[in-house]
């Protein structure tokens, strides 16, 4: 889809690090997304009534909307909790947008997952659960774990291999204020980190956290009237890759392809017009997957690539700026969204990355997204 004519104009989210240092079972999400999505308004500078579509990801649009006060919207939707919504949920606000069904659309997002304990494994999955359980996949990170022995034996990859993402998420974690995890970490702590489901270790897997995050979408002629430089959708792809398992035989790496062709074909912007890169990461290998199908890395190679410091902050393509999923937080994409918008911006702070100019953000999983956003 193009969209060039439609543009983030506020964001908000939660401090991350101080829901963090204390559970709290009685914490209302509700109240956390009422909090990020006043944050929001308060970054473009409008009143709520301006706001005529909602788009609720792991909340139900009936509460969200009688807390919000927006009784009456034009347009009004509900999205599973899942990480791969964050992209999609970008995706239809531009085609609200874009097709006139609403003006001015709000895409909110909350967790309490740490105050209620929640897992993340060991769920009804569907009809194969009970076969899946057997064999000890309770979760989405034993899939991954497999798809990344495969990757390994098929590339030759070391064993600490994925300690370069790591590092480099918690560096970047150590520069942002509102990260859970503010120390950085050398090669030797990441490897003494115990396994969770070999060969993935505690280290690489998203941290389960409280939080919110909210972004307001409007056209880019309306959004030039509003309180901040609007950050541009230059445009957004996507495709699907369905099946019972979390896993893909090539680790979605034709899918990724065919998403990132339509992308930079429609954009005129490929991987080395990339200032700064958001990759979904609910587990590390999840970004060396992602990094090859959208032609930024060589194929098989991604984890040599990251480990030339192509990815810091001064690198070529910094990556996760803000700490990723495994650092700042995980709001299952939808704060990585707000890291490029702060980005293009430069309110990066001690994490901006110099003169960024465009930023992608990607999702490797059974929906791929991918958008590539501008500032002018």
């Amino acid at each position: 889809m193009i969209a060039k004519d439609v543009a983030i104009v506020g964001v908000g989210s939660s401090n991350f690090h101080k829901l963090y240092a204390e559970r709290d079972a009685s914490r209302d999400p509700y109240g956390l997304a009422a909090d990020a999505f006043r944050e929001a308004l308060d970054d473009c500078g409008i009143d709520k009534h301006e706001i005529d579509g909602l788009l609720c990801t792991n909340l139900k649009y009936g509460r969200m909307g009688d807390v919000l006060g927006l009784t009456n919207p034009r347009f009004v939707h509900d999205l599973e909790g899942t990480g791969r919504m964050s992209g999609v949920a970008l995706q239809e606000a531009c085609a609200i947008v874009q097709s006139g069904l609403a003006d001015v659309v709000a895409c909110v997002y909350a967790t309490v997952g740490r105050s209620v304990g929640l897992k993340y494994g060991g769920e009804d999955g569907g009809p194969t659960s009970a076969y899946d359980t057997m064999y000890g996949m309770t979760s989405t990170g034993a899939y991954v774990s497999l798809m990344y022995q495969r990757y390994r034996k098929l590339y030759g990859v070391p064993d600490d291999a994925l300690a370069p993402l790591a590092i480099n998420n918690r560096r970047n974690g150590a520069r942002n204020p509102n990260a859970v995890f503010q120390r950085e970490i050398d090669r030797d702590e990441y490897l003494a980190a115990r396994f969770i489901a070999e060969p993935l270790r505690k280290l690489d897997y998203c941290i389960i956290n409280d939080g919110a995050v909210a972004f307001i979408v409007t056209s880019i002629d309306r959004a030039r009237s509003m309180r901040k430089t609007p950050v541009r959708v230059a445009g957004t792809a996507g495709m699907g890759e369905l099946r019972n398992h979390y896993t893909s035989p090539d680790f979605y790496f034709s899918t990724c392809e065919a998403v990132g062709e339509r992308l930079y074909r429609e954009t005129g912007i490929g991987p080395g017009q990339i200032d700064c890169m958001q990759v979904y990461d609910n587990f590390l290998p999840t970004i060396l997957f992602t990094l090859e199908g959208f032609g930024h890395a060589p194929r098989g190679s991604s984890w040599e690539w990251v480990a030339d410091g192509a990815v810091d902050i001064d690198g070529s393509r910094p990556l996760n700026t803000s700490g990723g999923h495994t650092s700042e937080s995980y709001m299952q994409g939808f704060a990585l969204h707000v890291e490029a918008v702060r980005q293009l911006r430069g309110e990066g702070g001690a994490r901006q990355v110099e003169g960024c100019r465009t930023v992608q953000y990607m999702c490797a999983s059974p929906i791929v997204t991918s958008h590539i956003f501008t500032i002018d």
